[in-house]
Protein backbone atom coordinates (compact mmCIF):
# COMPACT_ATOMS: atom_id res chain seq x y z
CA UNK A 1 0.00 0.00 0.00
CA UNK A 2 2.65 2.18 -0.12
CA UNK A 3 3.45 4.60 -2.43
CA UNK A 4 5.63 3.60 -4.17
CA UNK A 5 5.01 -0.26 -3.32
CA UNK A 6 7.50 -2.24 -1.30
CA UNK A 7 7.76 -5.88 -1.57
CA UNK A 8 8.82 -7.94 1.33
CA UNK A 9 11.23 -10.84 0.06
CA UNK A 10 12.16 -12.26 2.93
CA UNK A 11 10.87 -10.65 6.08
CA UNK A 12 14.13 -11.33 8.38
CA UNK A 13 16.24 -9.98 5.98
CA UNK A 14 14.13 -7.45 4.63
CA UNK A 15 13.50 -5.43 8.27
CA UNK A 16 16.86 -5.13 9.21
CA UNK A 17 17.51 -1.84 7.76
CA UNK A 18 14.62 -0.61 9.24
CA UNK A 19 13.23 0.43 5.88
CA UNK A 20 10.12 -2.13 5.53
CA UNK A 21 9.17 -1.76 9.54
CA UNK A 22 8.54 2.75 8.60
CA UNK A 23 6.93 2.18 5.82
CA UNK A 24 4.97 -0.72 7.73
CA UNK A 25 3.80 1.86 10.69
CA UNK A 26 3.16 4.62 8.20
CA UNK A 27 0.48 2.58 6.11
CA UNK A 28 -1.11 1.18 9.48
CA UNK A 29 -1.19 4.22 11.48
CA UNK A 30 -1.43 6.96 8.69
CA UNK A 31 1.29 9.03 10.55
CA UNK A 32 4.17 10.03 8.72
CA UNK A 33 7.98 8.36 9.68
CA UNK A 34 9.38 7.18 6.24
CA UNK A 35 11.09 10.97 5.73
CA UNK A 36 13.33 9.77 9.27
CA UNK A 37 14.67 6.96 7.29
CA UNK A 38 18.46 7.15 6.05
CA UNK A 39 19.50 5.01 3.43
CA UNK A 40 22.76 3.02 4.07
CA UNK A 41 24.27 -0.46 4.64
CA UNK A 42 26.17 1.34 7.76
CA UNK A 43 25.28 -0.76 11.14
CA UNK A 44 24.96 2.45 13.29
CA UNK A 45 22.08 3.99 10.62
CA UNK A 46 20.03 0.85 10.61
CA UNK A 47 20.34 0.58 14.20
CA UNK A 48 19.35 4.59 14.53
CA UNK A 49 15.77 3.27 11.65
CA UNK A 50 14.98 1.09 13.85
CA UNK A 51 15.27 2.44 16.97
CA UNK A 52 13.10 5.37 15.81
CA UNK A 53 10.38 2.86 14.38
CA UNK A 54 10.31 1.41 17.85
CA UNK A 55 10.19 4.44 19.76
CA UNK A 56 7.18 5.25 17.57
CA UNK A 57 5.56 1.89 18.72
CA UNK A 58 6.23 2.95 22.48
CA UNK A 59 4.78 6.20 22.07
CA UNK A 60 1.40 4.52 20.67
CA UNK A 61 1.90 2.55 23.88
CA UNK A 62 2.47 -0.54 22.31
CA UNK A 63 5.20 -2.45 24.59
CA UNK A 64 7.75 -3.97 23.33
CA UNK A 65 9.41 -6.66 25.75
CA UNK A 66 12.78 -7.30 25.25
CA UNK A 67 12.73 -6.75 21.18
CA UNK A 68 15.61 -3.61 21.23
CA UNK A 69 17.07 -2.93 17.61
CA UNK A 70 19.94 -4.78 17.32
CA UNK A 71 18.34 -7.85 17.62
CA UNK A 72 15.61 -6.70 15.03
CA UNK A 73 19.10 -5.40 13.17
CA UNK A 74 20.36 -8.97 13.36
CA UNK A 75 17.59 -10.65 11.89
CA UNK A 76 16.80 -12.36 15.32
CA UNK A 77 13.54 -15.05 14.05
CA UNK A 78 11.75 -15.01 17.20
CA UNK A 79 12.02 -11.32 18.21
CA UNK A 80 11.22 -10.04 14.48
CA UNK A 81 8.17 -12.35 14.96
CA UNK A 82 7.74 -10.87 18.38
CA UNK A 83 7.54 -7.77 16.84
CA UNK A 84 4.96 -8.30 14.08
CA UNK A 85 2.99 -9.86 16.11
CA UNK A 86 2.66 -7.10 18.35
CA UNK A 87 1.83 -4.84 15.54
CA UNK A 88 -0.39 -7.17 14.30
CA UNK A 89 -2.41 -7.40 17.66
CA UNK A 90 -2.46 -3.58 18.16
CA UNK A 91 -3.17 -1.84 14.96
CA UNK A 92 -5.06 -4.69 13.43
CA UNK A 93 -7.34 -7.24 16.01
CA UNK A 94 -7.31 -4.57 19.02
CA UNK A 95 -8.79 -1.79 16.96
CA UNK A 96 -10.74 -4.32 15.06
CA UNK A 97 -12.29 -5.29 18.14
CA UNK A 98 -12.59 -2.16 19.48
CA UNK A 99 -14.98 -1.52 16.64
CA UNK A 100 -17.14 -3.95 17.28
CA UNK A 101 -17.39 -2.35 21.02
CA UNK A 102 -18.39 0.97 19.46
CA UNK A 103 -21.11 -0.66 16.83
CA UNK A 104 -22.39 -2.74 19.53
CA UNK A 105 -24.48 -1.22 22.51
CA UNK A 106 -23.12 -3.57 25.16
CA UNK A 107 -19.60 -5.86 24.11
CA UNK A 108 -17.82 -8.70 25.78
CA UNK A 109 -15.21 -5.58 25.73
CA UNK A 110 -16.78 -4.40 28.54
CA UNK A 111 -18.78 -7.16 29.80
CA UNK A 112 -16.36 -9.88 29.69
CA UNK A 113 -15.35 -12.07 32.44
CA UNK A 114 -12.43 -9.70 33.22
CA UNK A 115 -14.28 -8.66 36.28
CA UNK A 116 -13.59 -4.79 38.05
CA UNK A 117 -10.46 -4.54 36.54
CA UNK A 118 -11.87 -4.27 33.17
CA UNK A 119 -11.63 -1.30 30.86
CA UNK A 120 -15.10 0.93 30.84
CA UNK A 121 -13.15 4.01 29.46
CA UNK A 122 -14.98 5.61 26.51
CA UNK A 123 -14.23 3.48 23.53
CA UNK A 124 -13.06 5.59 20.66
CA UNK A 125 -10.19 5.59 18.40
CA UNK A 126 -7.90 8.19 20.34
CA UNK A 127 -8.69 5.93 23.78
CA UNK A 128 -7.61 2.75 21.54
CA UNK A 129 -4.98 3.63 20.38
CA UNK A 130 -3.72 5.17 23.98
CA UNK A 131 -4.26 1.50 25.68
CA UNK A 132 -1.13 -0.56 25.96
CA UNK A 133 -0.89 -3.64 24.44
CA UNK A 134 -0.66 -5.72 28.06
CA UNK A 135 -1.77 -10.22 28.12
CA UNK A 136 -4.94 -9.19 29.67
CA UNK A 137 -5.60 -6.45 26.84
CA UNK A 138 -4.68 -9.43 24.22
CA UNK A 139 -6.75 -12.02 25.87
CA UNK A 140 -10.07 -9.62 26.09
CA UNK A 141 -9.19 -8.86 22.03
CA UNK A 142 -9.04 -12.22 20.58
CA UNK A 143 -12.00 -13.28 23.08
CA UNK A 144 -14.02 -10.21 21.55
CA UNK A 145 -13.57 -11.81 18.28
CA UNK A 146 -14.15 -15.18 19.53
CA UNK A 147 -17.56 -14.19 20.71
CA UNK A 148 -18.33 -12.39 17.01
CA UNK A 149 -17.05 -15.95 15.29
CA UNK A 150 -19.48 -17.94 17.86
CA UNK A 151 -22.36 -15.81 17.09
CA UNK A 152 -21.53 -16.09 13.65
CA UNK A 153 -21.54 -19.89 13.16
CA UNK A 154 -23.59 -21.09 16.00
CA UNK A 155 -26.58 -20.70 13.30
CA UNK A 156 -24.63 -23.18 10.79
CA UNK A 157 -24.19 -26.03 13.60
CA UNK A 158 -20.72 -25.38 13.87
CA UNK A 159 -19.41 -24.93 17.65
CA UNK A 160 -15.80 -22.38 17.81
CA UNK A 161 -14.53 -22.83 21.36
CA UNK A 162 -10.79 -21.46 20.38
CA UNK A 163 -8.63 -20.48 18.10
CA UNK A 164 -6.83 -23.79 17.20
CA UNK A 165 -8.07 -27.31 17.54
CA UNK A 166 -12.13 -25.43 16.65
CA UNK A 167 -10.73 -25.17 12.97
CA UNK A 168 -9.49 -28.02 11.43
CA UNK A 169 -12.06 -29.48 9.86
CA UNK A 170 -12.43 -26.33 7.57
CA UNK A 171 -16.30 -25.69 8.96
CA UNK A 172 -15.51 -22.61 11.01
CA UNK A 173 -14.13 -21.23 8.41
CA UNK A 174 -17.09 -22.11 5.53
CA UNK A 175 -19.38 -20.93 8.76
CA UNK A 176 -17.58 -17.09 8.75
CA UNK A 177 -18.08 -16.80 5.07
CA UNK A 178 -21.63 -17.98 4.74
CA UNK A 179 -22.23 -15.51 7.41
CA UNK A 180 -20.98 -13.06 5.75
CA UNK A 181 -22.82 -14.18 2.26
CA UNK A 182 -25.06 -17.06 2.36
CA UNK A 183 -24.64 -17.65 -0.83
CA UNK A 184 -21.01 -18.92 -1.61
CA UNK A 185 -21.02 -21.97 0.93
CA UNK A 186 -23.31 -25.09 0.90
CA UNK A 187 -22.68 -26.42 4.54
CA UNK A 188 -24.44 -29.65 4.23
CA UNK A 189 -21.99 -30.21 1.10
CA UNK A 190 -19.77 -29.06 3.18
CA UNK A 191 -20.20 -32.20 5.47
CA UNK A 192 -19.25 -34.89 2.91
CA UNK A 193 -15.73 -33.43 2.16
CA UNK A 194 -12.38 -34.25 3.78
CA UNK A 195 -11.42 -31.23 6.25
CA UNK A 196 -8.55 -30.30 3.26
CA UNK A 197 -10.83 -30.23 1.23
CA UNK A 198 -13.31 -27.67 3.18
CA UNK A 199 -9.83 -25.71 4.37
CA UNK A 200 -9.16 -25.28 0.59
CA UNK A 201 -12.23 -23.92 -0.38
CA UNK A 202 -12.53 -21.69 2.52
CA UNK A 203 -9.28 -19.93 2.09
CA UNK A 204 -10.05 -19.65 -2.13
CA UNK A 205 -13.46 -18.42 -1.66
CA UNK A 206 -12.08 -15.93 0.97
CA UNK A 207 -9.48 -14.46 -1.10
CA UNK A 208 -11.44 -14.91 -4.40
CA UNK A 209 -15.04 -14.01 -3.92
CA UNK A 210 -14.28 -11.60 -0.45
CA UNK A 211 -10.96 -10.19 -1.05
CA UNK A 212 -9.45 -11.79 2.26
CA UNK A 213 -5.20 -12.06 1.53
CA UNK A 214 -4.85 -16.20 1.79
CA UNK A 215 -2.42 -15.90 5.10
CA UNK A 216 -2.66 -20.23 5.60
CA UNK A 217 -3.03 -23.23 3.85
CA UNK A 218 -4.56 -26.57 5.00
CA UNK A 219 -1.10 -28.18 5.83
CA UNK A 220 -1.21 -25.42 8.78
CA UNK A 221 -4.30 -26.37 10.22
CA UNK A 222 -4.44 -30.02 9.68
CA UNK A 223 -1.87 -30.52 12.78
CA UNK A 224 -2.50 -31.59 16.42
CA UNK A 225 -2.09 -27.92 17.60
CA UNK A 226 -2.81 -25.21 15.37
CA UNK A 227 -1.15 -21.98 16.00
CA UNK A 228 -3.34 -19.78 17.64
CA UNK A 229 -1.78 -16.68 16.43
CA UNK A 230 -1.98 -17.09 12.86
CA UNK A 231 -5.92 -18.14 12.95
CA UNK A 232 -6.65 -15.36 14.82
CA UNK A 233 -4.82 -13.12 12.19
CA UNK A 234 -6.46 -14.48 9.53
CA UNK A 235 -9.89 -14.42 10.80
CA UNK A 236 -9.56 -10.82 12.30
CA UNK A 237 -9.43 -9.94 8.29
CA UNK A 238 -12.98 -10.79 7.77
CA UNK A 239 -14.20 -8.37 10.36
CA UNK A 240 -12.79 -5.61 7.44
CA UNK A 241 -15.17 -7.57 4.86
CA UNK A 242 -18.33 -7.62 7.57
CA UNK A 243 -18.79 -4.06 8.92
CA UNK A 244 -22.65 -4.34 9.73
CA UNK A 245 -22.71 -5.70 13.25
CA UNK A 246 -25.60 -5.96 14.77
CA UNK A 247 -25.58 -5.19 19.03
CA UNK A 248 -27.00 -8.71 19.85
CA UNK A 249 -23.98 -10.12 18.77
CA UNK A 250 -22.48 -9.09 22.27
CA UNK A 251 -25.28 -7.80 24.43
CA UNK A 252 -24.70 -11.90 26.31
CA UNK A 253 -22.34 -14.33 24.75
CA UNK A 254 -23.57 -17.05 27.22
CA UNK A 255 -27.10 -16.83 25.41
CA UNK A 256 -28.06 -19.57 23.62
CA UNK A 257 -30.00 -19.56 20.59
CA UNK A 258 -33.24 -20.67 20.66
CA UNK A 259 -33.76 -23.94 19.24
CA UNK A 260 -37.13 -24.80 17.49
CA UNK A 261 -38.76 -27.74 18.23
CA UNK A 262 -38.46 -30.52 15.43
CA UNK A 263 -37.38 -33.69 14.09
CA UNK A 264 -33.66 -33.86 12.69
CA UNK A 265 -31.97 -36.47 11.03
CA UNK A 266 -28.30 -37.26 12.83
CA UNK A 267 -25.16 -37.77 10.61
CA UNK A 268 -21.98 -39.36 12.26
CA UNK A 269 -18.29 -37.47 11.42
CA UNK A 270 -15.57 -39.25 12.02
CA UNK A 271 -13.50 -36.76 12.04
CA UNK A 272 -14.37 -35.75 15.18
CA UNK A 273 -12.96 -38.19 17.83
CA UNK A 274 -14.24 -36.93 20.79
CA UNK A 275 -17.48 -38.47 19.69
CA UNK A 276 -19.81 -35.06 18.57
CA UNK A 277 -22.36 -35.80 16.12
CA UNK A 278 -23.85 -32.96 13.92
CA UNK A 279 -27.65 -32.52 13.85
CA UNK A 280 -28.89 -31.78 10.69
CA UNK A 281 -32.42 -30.22 10.90
CA UNK A 282 -35.09 -31.45 8.22
CA UNK A 283 -35.35 -28.01 7.17
CA UNK A 284 -31.83 -27.77 6.29
CA UNK A 285 -31.65 -24.28 7.83
CA UNK A 286 -30.23 -25.38 11.48
CA UNK A 287 -27.74 -27.34 12.47
CA UNK A 288 -26.47 -28.31 16.00
CA UNK A 289 -23.16 -30.22 16.90
CA UNK A 290 -23.91 -32.72 20.33
CA UNK A 291 -21.78 -34.95 22.09
CA UNK A 292 -22.75 -38.83 21.37
CA UNK A 293 -21.51 -41.65 23.33
CA UNK A 294 -20.08 -43.97 21.00
CA UNK A 295 -20.70 -47.26 22.60
CA UNK A 296 -24.52 -46.40 21.83
CA UNK A 297 -25.54 -46.75 18.33
CA UNK A 298 -26.72 -43.20 17.06
CA UNK A 299 -30.81 -43.38 16.93
CA UNK A 300 -31.80 -42.12 13.21
CA UNK A 301 -33.54 -39.57 14.29
CA UNK A 302 -33.96 -37.04 17.97
CA UNK A 303 -36.55 -34.77 19.26
CA UNK A 304 -35.13 -31.54 20.26
CA UNK A 305 -38.07 -29.36 22.32
CA UNK A 306 -38.21 -26.42 22.75
CA UNK A 307 -36.63 -26.23 25.86
CA UNK A 308 -33.68 -29.05 25.84
CA UNK A 309 -33.82 -31.47 28.92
Amino acid sequence: QCKPPLKVKDLFIDIQDGKILMALLEVLSGQKLMHEYKSSTHRIFRLNNIAKALKFLEDSNVKLVSIDAAEIADGNSSLVLGLIWNIILFFQIKELTGNLNRNSSSSSLSSGPSGPESDTSPSTPSVERNMSITVKDQRKAIRALLIWVQRKTRKYGVAVQDFTSSWRSGLAFLAVIKAIDCTLVDMKHALEKSARENLEDAFSIAQNKLGVPRLLEPEDIMVESPDEQSIVTYVAQFLEHFPELEGEDFTDPDKELPIESTYVHIKDTPSEKEGKILILSESEENMYTVNHERSHPAPPKVHIPDIPE
